[in-house]
Protein backbone atom coordinates (compact mmCIF):
# COMPACT_ATOMS: atom_id res chain seq x y z
CA UNK A 1 0.00 0.00 0.00
CA UNK A 2 1.51 3.25 -0.85
CA UNK A 3 1.85 6.20 1.90
CA UNK A 4 -0.68 8.55 -0.37
CA UNK A 5 -3.73 5.24 0.34
CA UNK A 6 -2.29 4.70 3.82
CA UNK A 7 -3.21 8.43 4.54
CA UNK A 8 -6.96 8.36 2.84
CA UNK A 9 -7.20 5.27 4.80
CA UNK A 10 -5.95 6.95 8.01
CA UNK A 11 -8.05 10.14 7.36
CA UNK A 12 -11.30 7.83 7.25
CA UNK A 13 -10.88 5.35 9.59
CA UNK A 14 -9.99 8.54 12.03
CA UNK A 15 -13.45 10.27 10.88
CA UNK A 16 -16.53 9.48 14.12
CA UNK A 17 -19.23 6.98 12.57
CA UNK A 18 -22.28 8.47 11.04
CA UNK A 19 -24.96 7.36 13.86
CA UNK A 20 -27.85 9.43 15.16
CA UNK A 21 -28.03 9.51 19.01
CA UNK A 22 -31.54 8.14 18.25
CA UNK A 23 -32.29 4.79 16.26
CA UNK A 24 -35.63 2.75 16.45
CA UNK A 25 -34.93 -0.26 18.38
CA UNK A 26 -34.81 -2.65 15.34
CA UNK A 27 -31.84 -0.77 13.54
CA UNK A 28 -30.08 -0.21 17.12
CA UNK A 29 -27.11 -2.81 16.39
CA UNK A 30 -26.75 -1.46 12.40
CA UNK A 31 -23.93 -0.15 10.39
CA UNK A 32 -23.04 3.60 10.55
CA UNK A 33 -25.04 5.99 7.98
CA UNK A 34 -22.81 6.57 4.66
CA UNK A 35 -22.94 9.88 2.93
CA UNK A 36 -24.30 9.31 -0.38
CA UNK A 37 -23.94 12.04 -3.12
CA UNK A 38 -26.94 13.25 -4.85
CA UNK A 39 -24.84 11.87 -8.38
CA UNK A 40 -24.99 8.45 -6.72
CA UNK A 41 -28.37 8.53 -5.22
CA UNK A 42 -30.30 10.15 -8.35
CA UNK A 43 -31.42 10.82 -12.10
CA UNK A 44 -30.97 13.97 -13.40
CA UNK A 45 -34.35 15.04 -14.68
CA UNK A 46 -34.09 16.92 -18.00
CA UNK A 47 -36.72 16.21 -20.46
CA UNK A 48 -38.19 19.55 -21.74
CA UNK A 49 -41.96 20.33 -21.60
CA UNK A 50 -42.02 20.74 -25.80
CA UNK A 51 -45.72 21.04 -27.35
CA UNK A 52 -47.64 19.34 -23.39
CA UNK A 53 -49.72 21.95 -21.84
CA UNK A 54 -48.89 21.68 -18.46
CA UNK A 55 -49.04 24.30 -15.23
CA UNK A 56 -45.78 26.92 -15.30
CA UNK A 57 -44.84 26.77 -11.81
CA UNK A 58 -41.86 28.71 -9.56
CA UNK A 59 -41.63 28.06 -5.53
CA UNK A 60 -42.32 29.87 -2.69
CA UNK A 61 -40.08 28.87 0.53
CA UNK A 62 -42.28 27.31 3.09
CA UNK A 63 -45.30 26.53 0.64
CA UNK A 64 -43.26 24.74 -2.08
CA UNK A 65 -44.84 24.78 -5.79
CA UNK A 66 -46.95 27.89 -6.85
CA UNK A 67 -48.46 28.20 -10.22
CA UNK A 68 -46.37 31.39 -11.75
CA UNK A 69 -49.86 32.99 -12.31
CA UNK A 70 -50.65 33.11 -8.73
CA UNK A 71 -47.31 34.04 -7.56
CA UNK A 72 -46.31 36.54 -10.06
CA UNK A 73 -49.74 37.77 -10.97
CA UNK A 74 -48.94 36.54 -14.88
CA UNK A 75 -47.70 33.52 -16.55
CA UNK A 76 -43.79 34.61 -17.16
CA UNK A 77 -42.88 31.67 -19.21
CA UNK A 78 -43.66 32.89 -22.46
CA UNK A 79 -41.78 31.88 -25.23
CA UNK A 80 -39.75 29.80 -22.98
CA UNK A 81 -42.00 27.75 -22.01
CA UNK A 82 -41.22 24.82 -24.24
CA UNK A 83 -37.63 25.06 -23.30
CA UNK A 84 -38.85 24.15 -19.70
CA UNK A 85 -38.10 21.01 -18.12
CA UNK A 86 -40.70 18.29 -17.20
CA UNK A 87 -41.27 17.81 -14.20
CA UNK A 88 -43.64 14.80 -12.28
CA UNK A 89 -44.51 13.83 -9.20
CA UNK A 90 -42.17 12.23 -7.01
CA UNK A 91 -39.39 14.48 -8.80
CA UNK A 92 -37.12 16.93 -6.88
CA UNK A 93 -36.56 20.37 -7.40
CA UNK A 94 -33.62 22.79 -6.58
CA UNK A 95 -34.28 26.42 -7.06
CA UNK A 96 -31.41 28.34 -6.85
CA UNK A 97 -32.74 31.76 -5.16
CA UNK A 98 -32.02 32.43 -1.84
CA UNK A 99 -34.16 33.22 1.04
CA UNK A 100 -33.82 33.60 4.82
CA UNK A 101 -34.89 30.64 5.63
CA UNK A 102 -32.84 29.30 2.69
CA UNK A 103 -29.73 30.94 2.14
CA UNK A 104 -28.05 28.78 -0.65
CA UNK A 105 -31.28 28.10 -2.01
CA UNK A 106 -34.40 25.68 -1.23
CA UNK A 107 -35.20 21.99 -3.04
CA UNK A 108 -38.67 20.50 -2.77
CA UNK A 109 -40.16 17.66 -3.76
CA UNK A 110 -43.44 17.50 -6.57
CA UNK A 111 -46.47 16.22 -4.87
CA UNK A 112 -50.18 15.88 -6.17
CA UNK A 113 -49.14 18.08 -9.18
CA UNK A 114 -48.93 14.81 -11.30
CA UNK A 115 -47.01 17.10 -14.19
CA UNK A 116 -45.51 20.92 -14.25
CA UNK A 117 -44.05 22.91 -16.35
CA UNK A 118 -40.52 24.46 -14.18
CA UNK A 119 -38.23 27.02 -15.29
CA UNK A 120 -34.62 25.22 -16.80
CA UNK A 121 -32.93 27.50 -14.65
CA UNK A 122 -34.09 24.66 -11.82
CA UNK A 123 -31.95 21.82 -11.01
CA UNK A 124 -34.44 18.98 -11.29
CA UNK A 125 -33.51 14.99 -10.47
CA UNK A 126 -35.15 11.75 -9.43
CA UNK A 127 -34.06 9.55 -6.52
CA UNK A 128 -32.90 5.85 -7.70
CA UNK A 129 -34.26 2.98 -6.08
CA UNK A 130 -32.97 2.36 -2.73
CA UNK A 131 -33.10 6.13 -1.79
CA UNK A 132 -36.71 7.37 -0.31
CA UNK A 133 -38.39 10.72 -1.05
CA UNK A 134 -39.58 11.08 2.33
CA UNK A 135 -36.38 10.66 3.96
CA UNK A 136 -34.18 13.08 1.67
CA UNK A 137 -37.30 15.65 1.64
CA UNK A 138 -36.76 15.52 5.71
CA UNK A 139 -32.94 16.37 4.66
CA UNK A 140 -33.31 19.03 2.42
CA UNK A 141 -35.88 20.88 4.98
CA UNK A 142 -32.65 20.52 7.46
CA UNK A 143 -30.93 22.27 5.06
CA UNK A 144 -28.22 19.85 4.34
CA UNK A 145 -27.55 20.43 1.13
CA UNK A 146 -27.67 24.56 1.93
CA UNK A 147 -24.51 23.89 4.87
CA UNK A 148 -22.49 22.44 1.90
CA UNK A 149 -22.85 24.67 -0.98
CA UNK A 150 -22.13 27.70 0.94
CA UNK A 151 -18.48 26.42 0.63
CA UNK A 152 -19.29 26.96 -2.73
CA UNK A 153 -20.55 30.80 -3.11
CA UNK A 154 -18.78 33.43 -2.93
CA UNK A 155 -20.56 37.17 -2.08
CA UNK A 156 -20.83 37.86 -5.69
CA UNK A 157 -21.73 34.69 -7.02
CA UNK A 158 -25.37 36.26 -8.46
CA UNK A 159 -26.68 35.79 -12.13
CA UNK A 160 -29.73 37.06 -12.55
CA UNK A 161 -30.85 37.15 -8.91
CA UNK A 162 -30.30 33.02 -8.87
CA UNK A 163 -26.81 32.22 -7.00
CA UNK A 164 -24.10 30.81 -9.18
CA UNK A 165 -24.08 27.33 -8.63
CA UNK A 166 -23.50 24.84 -11.01
CA UNK A 167 -24.90 21.02 -11.58
CA UNK A 168 -21.76 19.38 -10.66
CA UNK A 169 -21.63 20.89 -7.55
CA UNK A 170 -25.20 20.63 -6.60
CA UNK A 171 -24.85 16.82 -7.36
CA UNK A 172 -21.85 16.61 -5.48
CA UNK A 173 -23.85 17.60 -2.35
CA UNK A 174 -23.38 14.31 0.28
CA UNK A 175 -26.20 13.02 2.84
CA UNK A 176 -25.62 10.61 5.23
CA UNK A 177 -27.84 8.11 4.44
CA UNK A 178 -28.67 4.21 6.25
CA UNK A 179 -30.42 1.19 4.94
CA UNK A 180 -33.72 2.03 3.02
CA UNK A 181 -35.99 -0.35 5.71
CA UNK A 182 -34.10 3.02 7.84
CA UNK A 183 -34.44 5.57 5.54
CA UNK A 184 -38.91 4.79 5.47
CA UNK A 185 -39.19 4.23 9.28
CA UNK A 186 -37.61 8.01 9.89
CA UNK A 187 -39.50 9.11 6.96
CA UNK A 188 -42.84 8.03 8.25
CA UNK A 189 -42.09 8.60 11.72
CA UNK A 190 -41.36 12.99 10.73
CA UNK A 191 -44.81 12.43 8.02
CA UNK A 192 -47.05 11.93 10.99
CA UNK A 193 -45.28 14.74 13.03
CA UNK A 194 -46.19 17.07 9.62
CA UNK A 195 -49.30 15.97 9.11
CA UNK A 196 -50.12 16.53 12.80
CA UNK A 197 -48.33 20.24 12.00
CA UNK A 198 -50.59 20.31 9.17
CA UNK A 199 -53.85 19.54 10.69
CA UNK A 200 -52.84 21.93 13.65
CA UNK A 201 -52.03 25.02 11.04
CA UNK A 202 -55.55 24.54 9.59
CA UNK A 203 -57.29 24.32 12.66
CA UNK A 204 -55.51 28.24 13.72
CA UNK A 205 -56.19 28.87 10.25
CA UNK A 206 -60.08 28.09 10.40
CA UNK A 207 -60.16 30.26 14.04
CA UNK A 208 -59.03 33.18 12.53
CA UNK A 209 -61.13 33.05 9.72
CA UNK A 210 -63.97 32.54 11.80
CA UNK A 211 -62.96 35.65 13.72
CA UNK A 212 -63.00 37.49 10.59
CA UNK A 213 -66.11 36.60 9.51
CA UNK A 214 -67.72 37.02 13.26
CA UNK A 215 -66.17 40.83 13.40
CA UNK A 216 -68.32 41.56 9.76
CA UNK A 217 -71.25 40.58 11.71
CA UNK A 218 -70.75 42.09 14.87
CA UNK A 219 -69.77 45.23 13.23
CA UNK A 220 -72.30 47.47 11.33
CA UNK A 221 -71.66 47.20 7.51
CA UNK A 222 -70.66 50.66 5.82
CA UNK A 223 -73.78 52.60 5.57
CA UNK A 224 -75.66 50.83 8.38
CA UNK A 225 -76.68 52.01 11.60
CA UNK A 226 -76.56 48.51 13.63
CA UNK A 227 -74.60 45.06 13.10
CA UNK A 228 -76.58 41.95 11.62
CA UNK A 229 -75.74 39.67 14.62
CA UNK A 230 -76.26 40.72 18.03
CA UNK A 231 -76.55 39.30 21.73
CA UNK A 232 -79.96 38.16 23.20
CA UNK A 233 -79.56 41.11 25.43
CA UNK A 234 -79.04 43.86 23.24
CA UNK A 235 -81.62 42.85 19.98
CA UNK A 236 -84.06 45.45 20.94
CA UNK A 237 -81.29 48.32 21.88
CA UNK A 238 -82.09 49.70 18.59
CA UNK A 239 -78.93 52.02 16.03
CA UNK A 240 -75.38 52.46 17.28
CA UNK A 241 -74.75 56.19 17.86
CA UNK A 242 -72.19 58.10 16.13
CA UNK A 243 -69.60 59.79 18.67
CA UNK A 244 -66.66 61.78 18.10
CA UNK A 245 -63.79 59.99 19.61
CA UNK A 246 -62.78 62.75 21.33
CA UNK A 247 -66.09 62.43 22.84
CA UNK A 248 -64.58 58.69 24.25
CA UNK A 249 -61.33 58.79 24.70
CA UNK A 250 -58.81 62.01 26.05
CA UNK A 251 -55.37 62.89 25.31
CA UNK A 252 -53.17 61.82 28.14
CA UNK A 253 -49.55 63.73 28.35
CA UNK A 254 -48.64 62.76 31.58
CA UNK A 255 -44.79 62.59 32.05
CA UNK A 256 -43.37 59.02 32.65
CA UNK A 257 -42.12 57.58 36.25
CA UNK A 258 -39.19 56.34 37.09
CA UNK A 259 -39.18 52.86 37.65
CA UNK A 260 -42.29 51.84 34.92
CA UNK A 261 -41.44 49.45 31.82
CA UNK A 262 -41.27 50.55 28.41
CA UNK A 263 -43.46 49.43 25.86
CA UNK A 264 -43.70 49.54 22.00
CA UNK A 265 -46.97 49.47 19.83
CA UNK A 266 -46.78 46.68 17.22
CA UNK A 267 -49.26 46.30 14.14
CA UNK A 268 -50.26 42.72 14.92
CA UNK A 269 -49.36 42.12 18.77
CA UNK A 270 -50.92 45.43 20.00
CA UNK A 271 -48.71 46.51 23.04
CA UNK A 272 -45.41 44.54 23.76
CA UNK A 273 -42.66 45.33 26.45
CA UNK A 274 -39.67 46.42 24.44
CA UNK A 275 -37.30 44.66 26.05
CA UNK A 276 -39.11 41.58 24.50
CA UNK A 277 -37.63 42.30 21.27
CA UNK A 278 -34.50 41.07 19.92
CA UNK A 279 -32.90 44.70 18.53
CA UNK A 280 -31.75 47.68 20.44
CA UNK A 281 -33.62 50.35 21.41
CA UNK A 282 -32.07 54.09 21.53
CA UNK A 283 -34.53 54.24 24.67
CA UNK A 284 -34.94 57.84 26.30
CA UNK A 285 -32.85 57.21 29.91
CA UNK A 286 -34.94 59.93 31.35
CA UNK A 287 -38.36 58.06 32.41
CA UNK A 288 -39.95 62.14 32.70
CA UNK A 289 -39.41 62.69 28.79
CA UNK A 290 -41.40 59.46 28.24
CA UNK A 291 -45.03 59.24 27.91
CA UNK A 292 -46.94 57.47 31.17
CA UNK A 293 -49.80 55.01 29.99
CA UNK A 294 -52.57 53.86 32.59
CA UNK A 295 -53.40 50.22 32.28
CA UNK A 296 -56.17 50.44 29.73
CA UNK A 297 -55.21 53.18 27.86
CA UNK A 298 -55.20 52.83 23.89
CA UNK A 299 -51.32 53.72 22.94
CA UNK A 300 -50.92 54.20 18.98
CA UNK A 301 -48.21 55.29 16.86
CA UNK A 302 -49.06 58.02 15.06
CA UNK A 303 -46.67 57.73 11.64
CA UNK A 304 -48.39 54.08 12.05
CA UNK A 305 -52.37 54.20 12.90
CA UNK A 306 -53.53 53.80 9.52
CA UNK A 307 -52.33 50.74 9.25
CA UNK A 308 -53.41 49.39 12.52
CA UNK A 309 -50.39 50.07 15.18
CA UNK A 310 -52.41 50.56 18.43
CA UNK A 311 -52.82 48.45 21.48
CA UNK A 312 -54.63 48.52 25.01
CA UNK A 313 -52.16 48.32 27.79
CA UNK A 314 -52.04 45.67 30.17
CA UNK A 315 -50.49 47.80 32.93
CA UNK A 316 -49.16 51.13 33.52
CA UNK A 317 -45.97 51.75 31.32
CA UNK A 318 -44.33 54.05 29.65
CA UNK A 319 -44.01 54.78 25.68
CA UNK A 320 -42.08 56.81 23.17
CA UNK A 321 -43.32 60.39 23.84
CA UNK A 322 -43.63 60.31 19.69
CA UNK A 323 -46.86 58.00 20.35
CA UNK A 324 -50.41 59.46 21.38
CA UNK A 325 -51.91 58.24 24.52
CA UNK A 326 -56.12 57.86 24.66
CA UNK A 327 -57.07 57.98 27.98
CA UNK A 328 -60.49 56.02 27.58
CA UNK A 329 -63.76 57.91 29.34
CA UNK A 330 -66.22 56.06 31.38
CA UNK A 331 -68.27 55.32 28.52
CA UNK A 332 -65.51 54.09 26.68
CA UNK A 333 -64.38 50.30 26.62
CA UNK A 334 -60.87 50.02 25.54
CA UNK A 335 -60.53 46.52 24.31
CA UNK A 336 -63.80 47.18 21.74
CA UNK A 337 -62.07 50.14 20.18
CA UNK A 338 -59.49 48.14 19.62
CA UNK A 339 -61.25 45.32 17.57
CA UNK A 340 -63.16 48.46 16.09
CA UNK A 341 -60.14 50.00 15.04
CA UNK A 342 -58.55 47.18 13.22
CA UNK A 343 -61.75 47.20 10.79
CA UNK A 344 -60.84 47.78 7.46
CA UNK A 345 -63.89 50.57 6.87
CA UNK A 346 -62.71 52.18 10.09
CA UNK A 347 -58.95 52.33 9.06
CA UNK A 348 -60.06 54.34 5.44
CA UNK A 349 -61.80 56.59 8.40
CA UNK A 350 -58.18 56.79 9.91
CA UNK A 351 -56.22 57.61 7.01
CA UNK A 352 -58.44 60.18 5.48
CA UNK A 353 -57.93 62.19 8.91
CA UNK A 354 -54.57 61.54 8.83
CA UNK A 355 -52.36 64.64 7.80
CA UNK A 356 -49.33 64.01 4.85
CA UNK A 357 -47.92 65.00 1.23
CA UNK A 358 -47.47 60.59 0.98
CA UNK A 359 -48.78 57.83 2.62
CA UNK A 360 -44.91 57.09 4.00
CA UNK A 361 -45.35 60.47 5.65
CA UNK A 362 -48.70 60.27 7.38
CA UNK A 363 -49.50 61.09 11.20
CA UNK A 364 -52.97 60.90 12.64
CA UNK A 365 -52.58 64.15 15.61
CA UNK A 366 -54.92 63.49 18.81
CA UNK A 367 -56.88 66.68 17.38
CA UNK A 368 -57.59 64.73 13.99
CA UNK A 369 -58.50 61.82 15.89
CA UNK A 370 -60.84 63.70 18.32
CA UNK A 371 -62.94 64.83 15.57
CA UNK A 372 -63.68 61.16 13.59
CA UNK A 373 -67.18 59.96 14.28
CA UNK A 374 -66.91 56.39 15.47
CA UNK A 375 -70.39 54.59 16.18
CA UNK A 376 -70.57 52.50 18.65
CA UNK A 377 -73.32 50.83 21.19
CA UNK A 378 -73.82 51.22 25.00
CA UNK A 379 -70.84 50.41 26.99
CA UNK A 380 -72.49 47.07 28.38
CA UNK A 381 -72.78 46.09 24.91
CA UNK A 382 -68.98 46.93 23.81
CA UNK A 383 -68.13 44.78 27.03
CA UNK A 384 -69.98 41.80 25.48
CA UNK A 385 -68.20 42.03 22.54
CA UNK A 386 -64.86 42.54 23.31
CA UNK A 387 -65.41 39.65 25.82
CA UNK A 388 -66.11 37.50 23.00
CA UNK A 389 -63.40 38.68 20.72
CA UNK A 390 -61.25 38.39 23.05
CA UNK A 391 -62.08 34.98 24.08
CA UNK A 392 -61.68 33.98 20.26
CA UNK A 393 -58.27 35.42 20.70
CA UNK A 394 -57.08 33.38 23.95
CA UNK A 395 -58.06 30.62 21.76
CA UNK A 396 -56.02 31.72 18.73
CA UNK A 397 -53.25 31.95 20.80
CA UNK A 398 -53.82 29.04 22.40
CA UNK A 399 -54.01 26.87 19.20
CA UNK A 400 -51.59 29.00 17.81
CA UNK A 401 -48.99 27.75 21.11
CA UNK A 402 -49.81 24.68 20.25
CA UNK A 403 -48.21 24.13 16.51
CA UNK A 404 -45.32 25.84 17.76
CA UNK A 405 -44.63 23.41 20.29
CA UNK A 406 -45.20 20.50 17.35
CA UNK A 407 -42.56 22.82 15.08
CA UNK A 408 -40.10 22.83 18.30
CA UNK A 409 -40.83 19.12 18.90
CA UNK A 410 -40.38 18.14 15.37
CA UNK A 411 -37.05 19.94 15.55
CA UNK A 412 -35.78 18.57 18.31
CA UNK A 413 -36.41 14.99 16.85
CA UNK A 414 -34.15 15.72 13.78
CA UNK A 415 -31.76 16.55 15.57
CA UNK A 416 -32.21 13.20 17.22
CA UNK A 417 -32.96 10.81 14.26
CA UNK A 418 -30.07 12.44 12.35
CA UNK A 419 -26.58 12.19 12.41
CA UNK A 420 -24.69 15.97 14.03
CA UNK A 421 -23.57 17.91 11.44
CA UNK A 422 -20.56 17.73 13.05
CA UNK A 423 -20.04 14.02 12.74
CA UNK A 424 -18.09 11.93 10.28
CA UNK A 425 -17.81 13.05 6.84
CA UNK A 426 -21.47 15.74 6.80
CA UNK A 427 -19.60 19.23 6.83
Amino acid sequence: MSSKTKTIATKEEARPALVPKLRFPEFRGSEAWKPVTLQEASTPVTERVGKRKLTPVSISVGIGFVPQAEKFGKDISGNQYQLYTLVSDGDFVFNKGNSLKFPQGCVYLLQGWGQVAAPNVFICFRLKDGYSNGFFQQCFEQNQHGRQLKRHITSGARSNGLLNISKETFFGIEIPTPSPAEQQKIAECLSSVDELMAAQARKVDALKTHKKGLMQQLFPREGETQPRLRFPEFKKAGAWKPRNAGTLFANRVTKGEQGLPIYSVTMHDGMVKRDSFDRNFYDIEDAAANKKVCKEDIAYNMMRMWQGALGVAPEDCLVSPAYIVLAPMKDAVPVFFQYLFKLPETLLLLTSHSRGLTKDRLRLYYDDFASIPLRCPAPSEQQRIASCLGSLDTLITFEAQKLEALKTHKKGLMQQLFPSPDSGHWH
